[in-house]
Parts: C-alpha cells; structure tokens; sequence
C-alpha cells in the first residue's frame, strides 16, 4: 500500500509506512512567530458574517449571589457547539483558488475538526482530519456527516499532528493549526469584536485558555479598541501550559494529566498566540477539577445552559474566589463550547454535587427485623432528603445478627441540609459511618471524605421554619402549632375536615399548615 492509508468505510486507518522526516509548520514557526494585527481581525469579522452566528451576550442569573455584574458570551450556540466555527470559516475563505481545490488537512480531537469540517462542506473545500484513537466516537461520527475524510492516528493529538504534516507534501493539502494558525487567531479574535458591540462598558473579559489562539485574538481585538478592559485568562490545574510559557517568555512543553477540561490540555501552547497575546494579557489563573465540575452544574441548574469543562473554566476561576478584583465590576465570561460527552456529563454533574456537599453517602447500621429499614427511610424522607442508591449489608456487620448495614447514596438541598440529616441520623442509631461527605470544593480536591470534625453535628441546627414541613408524613395535628395567617380558613372547611377519616385529616393538615415541624 504505497499511500500508507487504508479506507474503510469512510475513514482511514493510517498505517506506519512513512518515512522519518518531520516536516515542520509554516505558519507556526517557533523561530519566527508571527504576530497578528487588528486590521486582519476587522477584515475576518467580515468574511465569516455570512457563515457564523453573532451570538447573545446575557446577563447571568448569578450576579446577586457573586456580587458582580456578569455576562456570558453563549459561543456554544453555533451551529457545531463551538467559537471553532470563526477561525475555521474564515481560514478557508482566505484560500486561494487553486488551495480550496486541493484541500486543508488538521489534527484535531474535536471542536476544531468539527468546525473545519462543517465549514469546509459548506464552501466545497475538501477537508482531512486526523483524530487520535481516544477521539470520542460521536465527534469522528460528525466530522464524517459534515463530508470529511477522517483518518485515525495517533495516540494523542501531538502524534495526530505528525501524521497530518507528513501528508502535506503527499497531497498537495495545506495544514491547518487549530489554536496558532495566523488566519484562526484573527478569526477567533472577532469574539472581542462583538464582545465590545454587546457590552460596550465592560470592565473584565475572562477567557479559557488552551493553545492560547482564543485569549489572543481577544485580547488584541478589545485592548486595541479599550486598552483599560482586563484581559484574564484561565486554566486547569491539569495543564498550566500557557501560564508556564508566559513565565519563560516562550513555548515549552508542559506535562498534562486529564481533566474535565479536556479541550484544554495542550502541552505546547502556540507560539503565534503566545506572540500575539502574551504581552496583552493582565493575569493568568488555574482553577481545579472540582471548581469546573460546580461551574458545569451552576450553568446547567441556574443559566440551563450545556456547556463543556473547557468553557465553564472562567466561571469555575469566579467561582473559586481566584479574581476578587472582579467585584462590582461588568465582566464577559465566553461560553466558548458546548460538546460535553453525555456520559461525562453525567459525572460531571455528580462530582459537581459531591463537591457542593449534596451528593453524600453514609453507613447506617439498623435492626434486621421488619420495620427497621422502614424507620431508616422514613427519618430520611422527613426532612427532604433523596435517596440514590441504597445497599444492604449483612456479612461484615459485627454488632449482632440481627443488624444489617444500610449503606446510602442521597441528595440533599446544601451543605446545612446535609449536616441536619447526619445529626438526626447520629440522634436515632449508635452506628453512623459518614463516607462520602465535602465541607468544601477544597476537601474534595485533597480527597478529604472523612474527618473528626464529620463524628460530632452537636453545634449544627436544623433548619428553622417549615422548610422540611411538607416532606413530614409522621406529624401529629397536637404538634403544629396554630398559625395566625391560617385564621381565614373558613367555618365549611372546618367541618369537612372534622369528617374525614383519621388518615385523610392528617394528609390535608400537613398540606394546609404553615407550623413548624417537631424536628425543629
């Protein structure tokens, strides 16, 4: 097979059988970078109009609770779920004829690919891209649909990226870098544009940060317009790579481990994005694991909006307390993707409720007799709290025989709430393990599940009021106190109530009264 390339159904997959020249990038040399200009991000604005959507820029519905004016910029609504779309698009259009016939190939593992693919099916640009093998089955699925030759290669992105180059000269195509390519940053940067259009006296503009092309045309769109707007950007703990070139005022290679934010975890940041930007930007932050895991769940819970690691990290920074300079100030988070593997969506989720300290798991050991589950569940039931998951254990209960060991899985409203059901809990049975608590996102980073702090709940208070009143299904009427607001309850009512079965009494009490529990 003299091309080395084997077709099957659609993709390839790439064979060994090349020689061992590394062919380098032009357009990315780290020898001579290559800083963009603002006219070049002007003239893409104009060039992608017709391809790429103006998306919203709107007010968070957190902005009370963090005490500064937010807005996001909602880039995971373009048409493949990423700004990818305004670099790709315009890249291609600056092709010269006899290019667009011969075609573009990139290395890319997912928005990027998807972008060029999408764009390049549009304007009948043959477009290649090699994805490494741990590319998501549903990215290479559309990548295909969007009519591109997908060939897999690579066990990571950077060997994806060897194997694209070699093709070069093969083919004739031109390689397309999706973070550092001159035309991608211009293309990236006409983000700020709109940024300055839709909120023309912002203060703050937070950017995620991987290759670093994003945070580069940004910086240089809006710091040429309004020099005094801050410019921050944000990275995971898991690969600091941009934070890293900045402190040795180039490129080197930085060591990544996984992340939520996968599609932040360069390991060598461009070096026409570090040219262009670095000298723009006011502060670089890495935030944690568990701080993106809570900021997915705040923009699902508050803002219903799906966005992937990679775009909840400037929330995750806010979230975390790491820009306090930020209050009281009018501040752009782009929401720059929105590809979130469903299965990994759902453990972000989870982990985000873990490490708000609503998803807690505990050990309860109770009587094996009829009713001693029952009595279990219902303790639990009465203040609110969801059971998950629960699993019975027999054997390795040293106590008696007639134990078992409950084990639980529940979700509670916060933290207080959480604390409320352990001490009720602690109250009723002599075996409480608590396993699976969070005091804080910090816990859970350093892993801290258990503590002696977790053994004794004598200074937590349950909640005050009639927040568990309605979860109540044990509440006597001779313990709800008369509530004055209750006096217009007429006379008739009075009486139908008075006629009602024992059972039907109580259910209508506990759905009409506004008095305070007996767990209070």
């Amino acid at each position: 097979m003299s091309s080395g390339i084997d077709r099957r159904g659609g993709t390839s997959y790439a064979s060994s059988d090349f020689d061992e020249d590394i062919h380098k990038d032009p357009f990315c040399d780290p020898e001579n970078p290559k800083c963009i200009r603002f006219e070049d991000i002007s003239a893409a604005a104009y060039r992608i109009k017709d391809g790429v959507i103006n998306t919203s820029c709107d007010h968070s519905h957190m902005n009370a609770d963090l005490g500064m004016e937010m807005y996001f910029k909602k880039d995971y609504m373009q048409f493949t779920g990423s700004f990818k779309e305004r670099g790709a698009r315009y890249t291609l259009k600056k092709l010269s004829a006899e290019q667009m016939k011969k075609g573009v190939i990139t290395a890319s593992a997912g928005n990027h690919a998807q972008a060029l693919a999408y764009h390049g099916g549009l304007l009948n640009i043959p477009v290649t891209v090699v994805m490494p093998i741990v590319a998501p089955i549903m990215k290479v699925e559309n990548c295909k649909k969007y009519g591109a030759n997908v060939i897999i290669q690579g066990g990571d992105i950077g060997e994806s990226r060897l194997h694209a180059l070699k093709l070069v000269p093969k083919t004739g195509m031109m390689y397309i870098n999706g973070y550092d390519h001159p035309n991608i940053l211009a293309g990236q940067g006409t983000m700020g544009l709109e940024i300055l259009d839709q909120v023309p006296d912002v203060d703050a503009i937070v950017v995620p940060v991987g290759g670093g092309g994003l945070i580069a045309g940004i910086a240089l769109a809006v710091k040429t317009m309004k020099p005094d707007v801050l410019i921050i950007g944000v990275e995971p703990e898991m690969c600091p790579s941009f934070t890293t070139a900045m402190k040795h005022g180039k490129a080197v290679h930085t060591p990544t481990f996984p992340s939520l934010a996968d599609g932040l975890t360069v390991p060598t940041v461009g070096v026409n994005a570090l040219a262009t930007g670095g000298p723009l930007i006011d502060k670089m932050v890495t935030v944690s694991e568990a701080w993106i895991s809570i900021a997915i769940l705040r923009l699902i819970e508050l803002e219903k909006a799906v966005v992937e690691g990679a775009g909840a990290t400037g929330l995750a920074a806010v979230l975390a307390g790491l820009l306090p300079e930020l209050k009281g100030k009018k501040v752009v988070l782009p929401l720059c993707g929105g590809n979130i593997d469903t299965t990994l969506l759902g453990r972000c989720l989870d982990r985000g409720l873990a490490a708000d300290g609503r998803l807690i798991t505990f050990n309860v050991v109770v009587s094996d007799r009829p009713g001693g589950i029952a009595e279990l569940t219902r303790i639990i039931s009465n203040v609110g709290v969801s059971i998950k998951d629960i699993v019975h254990e027999r054997a390795y209960v040293r106590s008696n025989a007639f134990a078992v060991g409950v084990r639980i899985l529940a979700e509670t409203r916060n933290r207080k709430h959480s604390k409320e059901l352990f001490k009720l809990l602690r109250e009723a049975y002599d075996d409480v393990q608590i396993l699976g608590y969070y005091d804080s996102p910090e816990d859970y980073v350093a892993g801290n599940l258990q503590s002696e702090k977790f053994e004794i709940f004598e200074d937590e208070n349950p909640f005050e009021g009639n927040m568990n009143i309605q979860y109540n299904q044990d509440m006597d009427l001779a313990d709800i106190p008369e509530d004055e607001d209750d006096s217009g309850i007429g006379q008739e009512e009075e009486e139908e109530e008075e006629d009602l079965p024992p059972m039907e009494t109580l259910k209508l009490s506990t759905k009409t009264s506004k008095g305070s529990s007996r767990l209070n």
